[in-house]
């Protein structure tokens, strides 16, 4: 199965609770960034584009505990920066564990071979490896050659030592389908648990921002992808969501669905947007201005953006909303969505996969583990 059934009833309950609580906004995944740095300079992400004494500071295990508990969110999904980088990255993962809460570390991997022996195989814990495709549009995305042969190494090595593994995928324009569906095959023969997907958001820190799609080929290219599924491909998403993505589904943003938490407080609105922070989450709550996001809001930060932070709460909701949501989630669950015009799109890809890349590409260096000590020198 994609999920195990333990994460799928836990989940489950939790939102059953809140619909009957009368709770409307309510928190699915926590996502907690320890930090910022990395040691990758990807195109389409702008965290490293912090000040130097930004990127030096990290967040103490007993910040992210006082966050997790004051947010209450079954799940927690540790993005940065690379968290592997964090000095005391397995005290929290410890901390997490303990607390029952399913994790999802998020990581290029490029480090995660050496720090594995640091953690322990749990039913709480998964390995979210950041993978753009196949070897060449993957190494070309995160700015460095190699990336994706060492990823791989560690995903392996993860696997074969009983950890939970999934992967996270960002497309921009210019994927091309055909290769997108080839590196599905490919992490699953490697062993993958399941894969993520999302189309990636401009972030106005990010030094590329001339291949963000817009919402109309972000569903074409969806379209294109995911039509005509193999029965083996398991995706760690919401059935509706990838719906949504393909232009079958029209949804709002729910951005209190997975709220955030960094080195400067809750987050507004989530995260991708900043527009402010708030100390206490209950803050967050009750002073961000819902309604001005979302694409039916006319914000147009909110305008192209299909992300599954907003979205995939959104359809959460749709599923536990009625016994239509239900049914529909059910169905779509074991759908491979057979479309005859998508094949003739996967025969006549007309945009090119690849552009110029402005970054000067970051150079290995003679060991892996010195980049965690430079950045903490």
């Amino acid at each position: 199965m994609a999920v195990p059934v333990s994460q799928m009833w836990t989940v489950a309950s939790y939102v059953l609770r809140q619909k009957m609580a009368g709770n409307k906004r309510y928190p699915l995944v926590l996502m907690l960034e320890p930090l910022f740095r990395c040691n990758l300079a990807c195109a389409g992400c702008g965290k490293i584009q912090y000040p130097a004494h930004i990127l030096k500071r990290d967040l103490t295990p007993e910040e992210c505990f006082k966050a997790v508990d004051e947010c209450g969110a079954p799940m927690v999904s540790i993005p940065g920066g690379e968290p592997l980088m964090h000095p005391q990255i397995d005290k929290i993962v410890e901390g997490l564990v303990a607390r029952k809460k399913y994790i999802y570390l998020c990581t290029n991997a490029l480090l995660l071979k050496e720090k594995l022996h640091l953690f322990k195989p749990s039913k709480y814990l998964s390995f979210s490896v950041h993978m753009d495709g196949q070897k060449e549009h993957h190494d070309f995305s995160v700015c460095r050659e190699g990336g994706f042969d060492i990823a791989l190494e560690g995903i392996r090595e993860a696997v074969k030592a009983g950890f939970r593994v999934t992967t996270n995928t960002t497309l921009f324009d210019g994927a091309d389908p055909n290769s997108v569906r080839k590196f599905f095959d490919e992490m699953m023969e490697v062993g993958v648990e399941s894969m993520m997907v999302s189309p990636g958001y401009s972030y106005d820190k990010a030094p590329d921002q001339k291949h963000f799609m817009g919402r109309a080929r972000t569903r074409r290219l969806f379209r294109t992808m995911l039509s005509n599924r193999k029965k083996t491909w398991r995706f760690n998403q919401s059935p509706l969501f990838l719906e949504y993505l393909m232009g079958k589904r029209s949804y709002n943003c729910t951005p209190w669905g997975m709220p955030t938490y960094n080195l400067f407080g809750w987050q507004k609105p989530c995260y991708l947007l900043q527009d402010g922070y708030a100390e206490s989450y209950k803050e967050l709550l009750e002073t961000t201005n819902w309604d001005g996001y979302g694409t039916q809001s006319g914000n147009p930060q909110c305008a192209n953006c299909m992300v599954h932070c907003g979205y995939e709460p959104s359809s959460v909701n749709d599923t536990f909303g009625s016994l239509r949501g239900f049914a529909d989630t059910v169905k779509a669950t074991f759908s491979l969505y057979p479309d005859k015009s998508a094949l003739k799109d996967l025969d006549h890809e007309v945009r090119p996969v690849y552009s110029y890349n402005p970054l000067v590409q970051i150079e290995a260096p003679a060991s892996e583990s010195a980049v965690a000590e430079e950045s903490r020198a």
